[in-house]
């Protein structure tokens, strides 16, 4: 079992980042658990044998996923000159609480193309809170043309389960199903346990997490598998029923009322429910409805972790709160998936006409 750890880790620098000698590499990790900073520090290691650009970081836990990482990892990707410009327009703080207006957005935008050449190459995100959903990568990828794996809550058993999948085959069959769901101009969703939803995707592309990281700018989750898409704010009217936390099985289960894009109720005697209701009235926008994602990983099984749950091949995800990183508009340092299970999903094109794309957790052909 030792090889197929190993050799798991050596394919995420030859296989999915397909790294060169001449790239520079962060590995960065928060202080969640000492597994996850023996993991980051393996993969840490390994990248040594293919470049001697090499930098491992440690901070803090952030407390949410969608949060911006600490100012230290900031001046390690981007350099002190990026970090300086920003404080010096005074926009770092608000940039780094996501209260930032479009104008200092704008001028923030400026000030990192100004410096792209000293940024970073390669990251390897294996906080424990994610990163996906920041300026901090969006930033990296779309402006510095970074390569980024985002690997939240990751553990080291996904080594030789999700993450030791035929990486060429289920690229393909994700990219084929993301093509099907672009034709669409709504999605219809029902599943046995009671949820109920629909929401406009009109204007809106789906996109493919392959895992496959060797195009400039290009960001997956390790490890990788679903379609995902930012539903049109506002749009979604349903119900959710909730039988899992990202980590755990509910003993009871929790029921989201969704009108006009927000959960608007939360029901359920679980003290996740509380959790819930606290997030949503933190802030509204952390009631929006974010994402929908379908998992398209053959190797991914485990219903407790919701970064190799919401790839398993055939279910469903939805998540709340922020989606301004993958084409949406609403901008919070909060985003939570959901998993479903055995989800029936209709796609509604501009006729009215129907097509199912999965019939009870199996993925009709695209």
């Amino acid at each position: 079992m030792k090889n197929v750890i190993q050799n798991t880790i050596t394919n995420i620098y030859k296989v999915n980042f397909k790294i060169k000698k001449s790239e520079s590499v962060i590995v960065f990790t928060d202080r969640y658990s000492n597994e996850l900073t023996k993991t980051a520090k393996l993969i840490t290691k390994e990248g040594k044998n293919f470049t001697k650009r090499v930098a491992f970081l440690k901070y803090q836990v952030t407390g949410s996923h969608g949060a911006e990482p600490p100012e230290a990892l900031w001046l390690k990707a981007f350099s002190r000159n990026v970090v300086k410009e920003l404080k010096a327009k005074k926009i770092f703080k608000p940039l780094r609480d996501k209260k930032i207006n479009k104008a200092s957005l704008k001028e923030a935008e400026k000030i990192i193309k100004k410096f792209k050449k000293d940024s970073v190459n390669i990251v390897v995100a294996l906080s424990h809170y994610s990163t996906t959903h920041t300026n901090f990568r969006r930033f990296l990828t779309e402006i510095c043309k970074a390569r980024y794996a985002s690997m939240p809550l990751f553990e080291k058993r996904m080594l030789k389960g999700a993450m030791n999948v035929d990486w060429g085959k289920m690229a393909e069959r994700t990219e084929k199903i993301a093509q099907t769901i672009n034709k669409a101009d709504r999605v219809k969703i029902r599943t046995p346990n009671g949820t109920h939803i629909s929401f406009s995707k009109r204007g809106r592309k789906a996109k493919a997490d392959t895992g496959i990281i060797t195009q400039k700018g290009a960001y997956s989750n390790l490890p990788a598998g679903e379609v995902y898409f930012a539903p049109v704010e506002g749009t979604a009217n349903g119900k959710l029923i909730l039988e899992w936390a990202p980590t755990q099985k509910l003993k009871s289960a929790i029921t989201i009322t969704v009108k006009n894009g927000i959960a608007v109720d939360v029901k359920g005697k679980e003290e996740y429910a509380g959790f819930l209701r606290k997030k949503f009235s933190e802030r509204p926008e952390n009631a929006n409805i974010a994402e929908l994602g379908i998992g398209t990983n053959d190797k991914a099984s485990r219903p407790d972790s919701i970064l190799e749950t919401e790839k398993i091949l055939g279910t469903i995800h939805i998540a709340f709160g922020d989606n301004s990183s993958f084409g949406g508009k609403v901008s919070t340092p909060f985003h939570q998936d959901y998993i479903f299970f055995k989800p029936t999903v209709w796609m509604i094109y501009k006729n009215g006409k129907k097509r199912m794309l999965i019939n009870k957790g199996r993925i009709k052909e695209a």
